[in-house]
């Protein structure tokens, strides 16, 4: 038995021994001029499983700059940044490995096919199980600029190095490696690291590694030795200016780069050491000396919220600022160099820990801050409800944004299958709040002490959430499945209500109905106006559930009273005891857009001043809406607006319902109606309805993908004023027409394309219509758009003398009132001028604008040099009893934002050499928007 034992102890040891033998020695040059690091490298690593391995794997993720079809290149462009896509080839880094060797002999290896940041390495060699293998590399690194991802050389010559040299992928039975994709997320195992850095004097260096030694090598280089065990990928800063400041705190040295707000050193020296604390209190002691943040760090994980206001807007004290700016950057460097789990699967395990530390600080510390600081004190700002909500509330309601939208993702899900916004932000916030419900629900603070337990238990050791799940569970009797399979691996929203109360002298029996399949718990209060008597939590409601509970004294009952949960509708979690009457929501007028109020039904009024169109002028007028600053189910507007210039009420409503669908490609269900009256020309008008039902698609695998589809199925009814200036252009001027469009897109940076097929019926005409655009950038920054439209009437009755029905070359008629056009019956002046990028697409004005029978054009454009581009435009137009028509133009197109402002200057077409034609500046186009919302879209797509 004492033999056995001691055998195990002996494999024990041995395998932990194994596994802390890791070692990076690294030898490197730097040249700043030249942008170049010359690196001599050894890499010495474990086996630590039963397999034998005969190929390994290197991660060189500095390589995955080298080329514009990387995955990190890919990742970039899909967000519409075009800085690494036009970037020069100088500009991005790269790799060039001289050689890898084992036993002084060369060894083969070779870059994956599409993953060129990794390399794939066969051992002469092989490693058996509990051996290591030892290979010496020898390559030179390119540094890229730094505008890529904040890692690189900065334009002032300093340099911000993270993943610069070669690193071991992890194997565990498997093997761990993925490409770069500016997530800050490689997978690594844990080293003994040594660094011998030579550059030049003019610089200062910064790492979280011990310095062992300094030496001056020439009069201007200097060679500066690192080194620290149990480190994962160290980042490295050589600046021209002393840009880190060092504070010592409770024997552990915090080196920082972040904005100091101006405050005093004896307040950030009192800050740190509360940090630090607060840090050690929950964490346990920090395994290095040093621990370094950046101001790169912050812009990459800011204190989301207020941090979009000007930096002249303070609504908090700076120190608070400061404060929590540090904590959250020391939390996360503090987790992600002492908690080693796969980053790129389990990031939720450490973005939880930070946030839900992050709202204990505040608890504990600041339990009055409201999430608009100081502004929530401000006259007219007081009023609104989110004056109300605390700092911590901003956290449930930075989820629903995605949430409320179906477009929130599993917490379990790869991190970079996510959208950008529930990367950054809602996907941390749920982590967060998640882990708060589940410490709500387990109660006694089981779970704030077996995360204590848990981080100082796998302190720098490969772990896992199968773990922290396991862990858990050792420490609690109750039954919490429900968080790690339907809160972690699924996008089940939480929603329960309150169906039926039958109120007793001294019980209260009630239903709560669970709207949504899970298995998730809720929790249930008894209040006395409000004041709490009792809460209880009420688990497996399958679809309903009834309960008796004691009355004493309630006259109002809760559920999820203090909003730990984060319940996708807190509209129908209460039921009042006092009658029928008062289970009625009072109805709340709030002046703009607010934070929803779920015990009110609020009514949000909004001044409006617009410019529709040169025939209304300016309009004032006054919006009235239900639409909180989170999306709902139903959603109605009213705006009545008094038009100066053509001096009478104009405005519009509408109203619609939203259904969304999760894990179905069909996402979202709209139908409603909506109805306007404004002016189509001087003194005349249009009144509009047209009810509507929109279907919505994607693909419900990889939300990242700019795939989308649309069917929408309407009934446009027009009804205007009579023109008797222009007898056919009203020869019928109210009339119906059936539409249904399909639309088919995948927007992206790179390649876009697009294509619907258009459909309408209406009394005297039917009529079919095809459009595809394709834009792909080059490499060169050149620009290739194609657009082809056909169109074909099945049927048309209309007046042959009038082209109001028809198809137009240039500039469509816009019947169904969908365009804005600002003076849609302006035959000349700018207003004229407007192009409408449709039907035909001409920019040209000839002879033959309309076709009553069929049309085909193509429409074509390149760069000449940045933003001018050349355009041209061939096609053929058909009228009844006439030959086809072939028709051309061609010209100068300034592209100063893309769909959103652009101008056309026309040079030659079917009328000659228009440019030496009179009366040139009224042939120019102009291409522009002044809806806000559209221009919105250029910031959305970025996140969505």
């Amino acid at each position: 038995m004492k033999s056995s034992l001691f055998s195990i102890l002996i494999c024990f040891l041995f395998q932990s021994l194994a596994f802390g033998q890791n070692k990076i020695d690294v030898k490197a040059k730097f040249d700043i001029e030249k942008r170049e690091i010359a690196i001599i490298q050894s890499i010495t690593y474990t086996n630590t499983t039963q397999d034998t391995l005969s190929t390994i794997y290197l991660n060189d993720w500095n390589n995955s700059y080298a080329t514009k079809t990387t995955p990190l290149a890919i990742r970039i462009a899909d967000e519409y940044i075009n800085d690494f896509h036009l970037a020069k080839n100088e500009e991005r880094g790269y790799s060039v490995i001289t050689s890898i060797k084992q036993h002084n002999a060369e060894v083969p290896h070779e870059q994956l096919l599409n993953q060129i940041d990794v390399i794939k390495v066969d051992l002469n060699v092989p490693v058996l199980p509990g051996q290591s293998y030892t290979l010496d590399l020898n390559y030179l690194v390119k540094i890229p600029r730094d505008k890529f991802t904040s890692y690189g050389i900065t334009p002032e010559g300093d340099l911000n190095l993270r993943y610069w040299y070669i690193t071991p992928a992890v194997y565990d039975g498997k093997w761990h490696y993925y490409s770069n994709k500016n997530l800050d997320d490689l997978f690594i195992p844990k080293s003994d690291l040594h660094l011998e850095i030579e550059f030049p004097k003019s610089y200062y260096l910064t790492s979280e590694l011990d310095v062992d030694g300094i030496l001056e090598t020439t009069a201007r280089q200097r060679v500066v030795k690192l080194s620290g065990s149990n480190r994962i990928n160290t980042k490295l800063y050589l600046n021209k200016t002393p840009t880190f400041n060092s504070l010592e705190s409770k024997g552990i040295e915090i080196l920082s780069s972040i904005n100091e707000e101006g405050l005093e050193k004896i307040d950030k020296a009192l800050i740190t050491d509360k940090v630090v604390h607060f840090i050690k209190k929950n964490f346990g002691a920090y395994p290095h000396k040093k621990l370094l943040v950046s101001q790169i760090d912050f812009l990459k994980d800011p204190i989301y919220g207020l941090n979009f206001l000007p930096s002249f807007v303070k609504p908090y004290p700076n120190h608070f600022e400061y404060e929590l700016k540090l904590l959250k950057l020391v939390l996360h460097n503090y987790l992600e160099n002492t908690l080693l789990i796969n980053p790129r699967r389990d990031q939720w395990l450490l973005d939880g820990i930070q946030i839900f530390y992050l709202m204990n600080y505040v608890d504990e510390y600041y339990p009055d801050m409201k999430f608009l600081g100081s502004l929530a004190d401000f006259w007219g700002v007081r009023s609104f409800r989110a004056a109300d909500m605390t700092f911590n509330e901003k956290y449930v309601f930075g989820y629903m944004v995605m949430a409320r939208t179906n477009r929130d993702q599993p917490l379990l899900m790869a991190k970079d299958s996510l959208l950008k916004f529930n990367k950054n932000i809602a996907n941390k916030y749920k982590a967060g709040i998640g882990l708060k419900y589940l410490d709500d629900f387990i109660n006694a603070d089981v779970l704030e002490k077996s995360l204590s337990t848990f981080l100082m238990n796998t302190k720098l050791q490969l772990t896992s959430s199968e773990e922290f799940e396991r862990f858990l569970k050792r420490r609690t009797s109750k039954n919490i499945d429900w968080f790690f399979k339907d809160y972690l691996e699924t996008r089940k929203k939480i929603d329960f209500r309150i169906k039926d109360v039958n109120d007793a002298e001294d019980s209260i029996t009630l239903t709560i109905k669970n709207k949504r399949h899970n298995s998730m718990p809720i929790s249930l209060y008894t209040l006395n106006n409000d004041s709490i008597i009792s809460k209880i939590w009420v688990e497996n409601i399958d679809k309903s559930k009834t309960l008796t509970i004691p009355k004493q004294d309630a006259n109002k009952l809760v559920l999820n009273y203090e909003k730990l949960i984060p319940e996708i509708n807190l509209r129908d979690n209460w039921k009042s005891l006092k009658g029928i009457f008062f289970n009625n929501k009072p109805l709340q007028f709030r002046l703009f857009k607010d934070v929803e109020d779920p015990y009110y039904n609020q009514v949000f009024v909004l001044p409006i001043a617009e410019f529709n169109n040169i025939y209304d002028g300016i309009t004032l007028g006054m919006r009235f809406y239900n639409t909180a600053l989170l999306r709902k189910r139903f959603n109605y507007k009213i705006a009545p607006k008094y038009s100066f210039r053509s001096k009478s009420l104009t405005g519009g409503g509408a109203m619609w319902m939203n259904h969304y669908f999760e894990n179905n490609d069909l996402y979202s269900l709209n139908y409603g109606i909506r109805a306007s009256y404004n002016s189509y020309a001087d003194d005349l008008f249009v009144r509009q309805i047209i009810p509507s039902v929109t279907l919505m698609f994607r693909q419900d695998n990889d939300f990242r993908s700019n795939k989308r589809q649309s069917l929408v199925i309407r009934y446009v009814d027009i009804h205007r004023d009579r023109d008797p200036n222009n007898t056919l252009s009203s020869s019928e001027p109210n009339y119906t027409v059936f539409n249904t469009r399909y639309v088919h897109s995948n927007d992206n940076l790179i390649h876009f394309n697009k294509w619907y097929v258009d459909f309408q019926v209406a009394k005297n005409f039917s009529k079919l219509a095809f459009n595809y655009e394709y834009r792909k950038l080059f490499e060169s920054n050149r620009q290739l758009n194609l657009r082809l439209f056909a169109g074909t009437f099945i049927e048309n009755n209309n007046d042959p003398a009038s082209d109001y029905f028809s198809f137009a070359l240039d500039r469509p008629t816009d019947y169904l009132f969908d365009y804005m056009y600002l003076g849609r019956s302006e035959n000349t002046g700018i207003f004229s001028q407007q192009y409408i990028d449709a039907e035909g697409g001409f920019k040209s004005k000839l002879q033959t604008p309309f076709a009553n029978q069929w049309i085909t054009t193509l429409n074509t454009s390149t760069t000449l040099w940045n933003y001018i581009l050349a355009y041209g435009d061939i096609g053929f137009v058909k009228n009844h009893n006439s030959h086809p028509k072939f028709v051309y133009d061609s010209g100068i197109r300034v592209n100063l934002v893309t769909d959103y402002f652009e101008v056309y200057f026309p040079i030659y077409s079917n009328l000659g050499w228009e440019i030496g034609q009179p009366n040139y500046d009224q042939k120019i186009r102009i291409k522009f928007t002044v809806d806000p919302q559209i221009l919105l879209g250029l910031f959305r797509r970025r996140w969505f």
